[in-house]
């Protein structure tokens, strides 16, 4: 195999080198400015590079491993075959696997990174910090997006260094209109791809140039590989990509696509009568689309299809301070989508709940990207007086190679109220490993004829050696700060974290391919007593190791040391119940000062292997019980797992499982679990089959002073008799399960003819589905078709 697959390369980089104007471009030798054949021909995409145009194509070589490790020469070869056409570019991939057979399956759109894959990046604007980016695996499924650098600012997740994670992702929310078709091979896998320029956006100049690079995943071996060689010290990905130059009589024509949809929908509830359904009128809506010049899009929507085609899967926050993140799925919003992005989520479409008509304006304007998008909610809500109104601007303009700085202004109008946000951000690049980013931004809000405004400021910074490296963050949010056009997780905080970290490097093939520690400070304190001068409220520090294993594991550990101070805000209904002489007494509920916290953090996850892939998550120890604001024993497990038996039956299972625990007695006081299972079988590439479960199951004891008292917990009850009244807290549980089936069949984005069904139905014990009664479910159905003219 492996001699058979060096002869195959040496024949081909022969025969391309032989044939004049070809060029070959090996990124090792960094070779990195290719100047592309123009070649006045259309072709078949079919998946076989055996027209004669290829062998006039330039070829892309000499790929550089860029995880674990970078710098290293891929271990795979991958050849990349570039030309284009007046009407579109042109890519043919030739990728060797000399370890066995491709990770390959007949994937649905946007779900193919469990398979082997090829992701081409085109700056089509060569600015240095953003790219759409075009996915295929090895039997050419496709996936679609866009990277913008700098747009996940500040310090991730808890649990896990940023340092580790490489380059950022790409946003895989827009969908672009291209062909690819692909095939296993005995020496690795072939594609072939076409990208009309009717899908793209690019410069208005007679002559292109666009950044390129050509990324390759390989899941058996957990490696992942770069044609441009690109260090993972770097501040930018796409500033170290390589770049097409000279493209010039691109055509890309009328641009007007209009994508008409209908849609159906049956819901149902219990009613005075029983169970009882009600169908709306089917609903003739549909988006416009029209590509003003090479650069600039208008999109219009009437009474667009906002139907959730799949339930969020349930999430458990640990801080009750907190609130719940959804991303957006709705294909209006998704598309153009990072040219809203701000930092902090100012800009966050999931508050215009069911809009009766939008329109946006997206695009690029003397070198300034711009994003503007106007809506009309329904009255979807009896309590609703007036419509709400959104307008929402987001500016962006490329300072240098690789900063940029930008503006947005949110208003939201309900009536006499209104919510206006107003913000100044921007990222500098100072160097190769040195990054800066900043957001200044302020609120004005006018609720229930009471006026506020309130600051938000953020700067957060990285030093990436290879080696030694840090980042850094320094935010607050003033306590009246308010987006309700924008999401933020919490407010009326400062919040200060640090985080050095030292990464080492094994050789190619060793046991540890990359090993990094760091340290984490993270401190909190609220935003009036950190004006005034005073203490800290969350004091952590987090201990922190993590591995990229050979074959492609993953393991990591962390300490956590933590403090908690009490927050008054949070149990201000709270009140305990106190004896008395003659009875029983109700006073404020006061917490203890302060509680400290010791947890264990194990992870660890699988490479993704041809048939299943898994990775859990474990920590363990002594926590906040916020419930009763005392000191508590906590177990946190999530567990994922991946298998697929056959290239066209896919399941994943994701579990989360919290339990808390007294530390006075052992009584449990807590627990939330959420198994979910998907199941998706692949009919052909655009039709499929979908089922979902979820269970969300929660309980919760009658709650008690247990730090301090041990008196019984009150909680604000009023009625209109007992405007002030107090209520001993009872058990409270849940037990819901959820259930969506779905059948697609989507060509093309755009066009889709879908049904689907989901409901929820209550458990009358956690997991036994005796008596399951359905509390709501709802059937519906689209038809959309895209037509482009």
């Amino acid at each position: 195999m492996l001699l058979t697959s060096a002869a195959l390369i040496a024949q081909l980089l022969s025969s391309a080198d032989s044939i004049q104007p070809a060029t070959i471009h090996s990124g090792r030798e960094r070779q990195l400015s290719v100047r592309l054949q123009r070649i006045e021909t259309e072709i078949v995409v079919d998946g076989n590079l055996d027209e004669d145009v290829w062998r006039r194509a330039s070829l892309l070589t000499g790929f550089s491993q860029y995880a674990p490790s970078d710098g290293l020469p891929a271990a795979d070869s991958t050849q990349v075959l570039v030309w284009y056409a007046p009407g579109a570019i042109h890519f043919g991939i030739r990728a060797f696997e000399s370890h066995g057979s491709a990770t390959a399956t007949l994937a649905d759109r946007d779900r193919i990174f469990g398979d082997d894959n090829i992701q081409i990046l085109l700056g089509t604007f060569h600015d240095g910090r953003q790219a759409l980016m075009f996915a295929v695996n090895p039997r050419g499924v496709q996936a679609d997006g866009a990277l913008v650098e700098g747009r996940n600012t500040g310090i991730g997740d808890a649990y896990i260094n940023t340092a580790t994670r490489g380059r950022e992702q790409a946003d895989l929310s827009p969908d672009f209109v291209f062909q690819s078709r692909g095939h296993v091979t005995a020496w690795g896998y072939e594609v072939e791809i076409r990208i009309p320029f009717k899908s793209l956006r690019y410069q208005p100049a007679p002559e292109q140039r666009w950044h390129l690079n050509v990324v390759r995943q390989v899941k058996h071996s957990g490696l992942e590989d770069s044609w441009a060689p690109a260090l993972r010290t770097a501040p930018s990905f796409i500033g170290q990509m390589g770049e097409l130059i000279g493209l010039h009589g691109l055509r890309r024509g009328l641009v007007m696509d209009l994508n008409p949809e209908l849609t159906q929908s049956v819901s149902g509830a219990p009613g005075t009568t029983g169970y009882e359904y009600s169908r709306g009128d089917p609903q003739l809506g549909g988006n416009v689309r029209w590509g003003i010049t090479n650069s600039l899009n208008l999109n219009g929507t009437i009474h667009p299809d906002f139907s959730q085609v799949e339930s969020d899967a349930g999430q458990f926050l640990f801080d009750p301070r907190q609130e719940v993140f959804y991303p957006e799925k709705r294909p209006f919003f998704l598309e153009g989508s990072e040219l809203f992005t701000v930092p902090n989520n100012l800009i966050y479409t999931r508050r215009i709940v069911q809009p009766a008509a939008a329109v946006r304006f997206t695009g690029n304007i003397s070198g300034m990207n711009v994003g503007m998008l106007s809506a009309v909610d329904s009255r979807y809500d009896p309590g609703i007086a007036e419509n709400a109104v959104f307008n929402i601007l987001r500016l962006q303009r490329n300072v240098g190679a690789q900063s940029r700085i930008g503006l947005a202004y949110t208003d939201r109008i309900d009536g006499d109220d209104f919510n206006r946000v107003a913000d100044i951000d921007g990222r500098l690049v100072f160097s190769r490993i040195t990054s800066l980013s900043f957001q200044l931004a302020g609120s004005h809000t006018r609720r229930g004829g009471v006026t506020t405004t309130a600051p938000l400021w953020s700067a957060d910074a990285a030093i990436r050696g290879r080696t030694l490296g840090v980042t850094a963050l320094f935010t607050g949010i003033g306590d009246d700060f308010q987006t309700r056009s924008g999401f933020l997780v919490r407010t009326g905080i400062v919040r200060a974290n640090i985080d050095p970290s030292l990464t080492v490097y094994g050789r190619r093939g060793a046991v540890v391919e990359r090993f990094t520690a760091d340290l984490e400070w993270d401190g909190t304190w609220q935003y009036r007593s950190f004006i005034n001068g005073l203490g800290i409220q969350d004091n952590k520090f987090h201990f922190r190791f993590n591995s990229a294993l050979r074959g492609g594991w993953t393991a990591g550990a962390a300490l956590l040391l933590e403090s908690f101070g009490y927050d008054g805000s949070l149990y201000a209904n709270y009140r305990i119940e106190v004896p008395v002489a003659g009875g029983l007494d109700t006073i404020p509920f006061v917490g203890r000062p302060r509680i400290p916290n010791l947890d264990w953090v194990l992870q660890a996850a699988t490479p993704q292997w041809q048939h299943f892939s898994g990775s859990a998550f474990y920590l363990w120890g002594r926590d906040e019980n916020f419930f009763e604001w005392a000191s508590g024993d906590i177990k946190v497990f999530i567990l994922g797992l991946n298998y697929r038996p056959t290239d066209r039956l896919r399941s994943e299972f994701t579990n989360t499982w919290i339990d808390v625990h007294r530390r006075t007695d052992g009584s449990r006081v807590n627990v939330r679990r959420n198994p979910r299972l998907k199941i998706e079988y692949q009919v052909s590439r655009p039709l499929f089959v979908r089922v979902v479960g979820q269970y969300l199951q929660e309980w919760t004891d009658s709650l008690r002073d247990d730090s301090r008292t041990n008196a019984p917990i009150l909680i604000f009850a009023p009625t209109a008799a007992e405007p002030n009244r107090h209520v001993r807290t009872a058990i409270a549980q849940t037990n819901l399960f959820h259930a969506d089936v779905l059948v697609s069949y989507q060509p093309i984005p755009g066009t889709v003819i879908l049904a689907g069904y989901g409901s929820n139905l209550d458990d009358s014990r956690a997991f036994k589905f005796e008596r399951l009664t359905r509390n709501n479910d709802a059937f519906f159905a689209k038809v959309g078709w895209l037509f482009r003219l």
